[in-house]
């Protein structure tokens, strides 16, 4: 069965995807906090007639990092240029980057934990004093050629705060964590994207697909698509609370949002192994899938759900993730748990 949850299917999507995503803070929903200081340091940069500083997000993938770095750039009325950590794995990469960038131009850098630590070093000059130093040469007879570049705003974009070092950290202006969208919000998201998308969905139907996104909008664009294409093949094209039910369970999305591989895992940990600790590796043998995407993709979930938790000693379900799927943990299991 498809995952709805798995990018690689919808690559082609990306176009569509792209056309859904809010141009200004205006549009952009469901983080107030962040829009309201964000549009501040955007506001009062302008007024200045300067950059703004230099701008941190992170968050769980799907939460609009990158249409943050978009919003910024249209706000600012200046060009965006994209880039990821992993690309840049050498200073090399970086000076020729930041060598090209023109005044006020927005630098997006995504991923950005994943630089290399030669690359590290080099932004933290470019971000405090606009300019590069070049190696020339090698051994004794190296010489730093410093090449001035103009003033720039870099929104770095990252999963995982924890990795990037102080001194990074630390030359970012703002910082704003993005937090995952409450049901309302999101409803509105997907009222809109359908909207956009020409498709008319019932406010029921819409409630429930933004009750199984994750609270995350990625989601809800993606389990919207989806539904609509089972509402062309399979009804008249209107997207109902029947019909919105109906495309969900052929999906395999439950009405707390896990899918196929959460509850594979759920139940992997339950039914073959009593309920845990385990291993990842174990675990991810036991379901088929790699490790990574069990760490990444399925475990965040369960954990915030309160279904699983990872141990020392591996990971263990929750009473709670016993309830969800119809079992009853064993009582000898119970002190351990909690």
């Amino acid at each position: 069965m498809e995952n709805p949850f798995d990018p690689a299917p919808y690559a082609d999507e990306r176009v569509a995807e792209a056309a859904l995503r809010p141009r200004t803070l205006g549009e952009f929903n469901g983080q107030p906090r962040v829009s309201d200081q964000l549009g501040l340091v955007l506001q009062a940069a302008r007024a200045r007639g300067t950059t703004p500083d230099h701008v941190l997000l992170s968050g769980p993938p799907g939460l609009g990092k990158t249409t943050l770095a978009m919003i910024i750039a249209n706000e600012l009325g200046a060009p965006l240029r994209i880039t990821s950590g992993p690309a840049i794995q050498h200073a090399g990469d970086l000076a020729a980057i930041l060598s090209g960038l023109a005044e006020g131009e927005v630098l997006f850098l995504d991923e950005i934990h994943r630089m290399s630590r030669p690359a590290e070093e080099m932004l933290y000059l470019a971000m405090e004093d606009f300019r590069v130093d070049v190696v020339v040469g090698k051994g004794a007879g190296a010489t730093a050629i410093p090449i001035e570049i103009p003033p720039f705003t870099l929104v770095g974009a990252t999963t995982r705060s924890g990795l990037l070092p102080g001194p990074l950290r630390d030359r970012f202006g703002f910082t704003a964590t993005l937090d995952f969208y409450e049901t309302a919000s999101l409803h509105g998201i997907v009222t809109r994207s359908a909207q956009m998308l020409g498709v008319n969905i019932d406010t029921d139907a819409a409630r429930l697909v933004a009750s199984r996104s994750r609270g995350t909008p990625r989601i809800a664009n993606r389990l919207l698509r989806r539904v609509r294409d089972f509402a062309e093949v399979h009804g008249t094209g209107t997207i109902t609370l029947d019909t919105a039910q109906a495309a969900l369970q052929l999906y395999e999305v439950d009405e707390l949002g896990l899918d196929r591989l959460d509850r594979a895992v759920l139940q992997a940990i339950c039914g073959r192994f009593g309920g845990g600790p385990v291993g990842l590796g174990t675990l991810a043998m036991s379901v088929g899938e790699e490790a990574e995407t069990i760490a990444e993709v399925a475990e965040p979930f369960l954990v915030r759900l309160g279904f699983l938790m990872r141990t020392p000693r591996g990971r263990v379900a929750t009473a709670a993730g016993w309830q969800h799927l119809g079992l009853t943990p064993p009582v000898s299991d119970l002190p351990a748990l909690f």
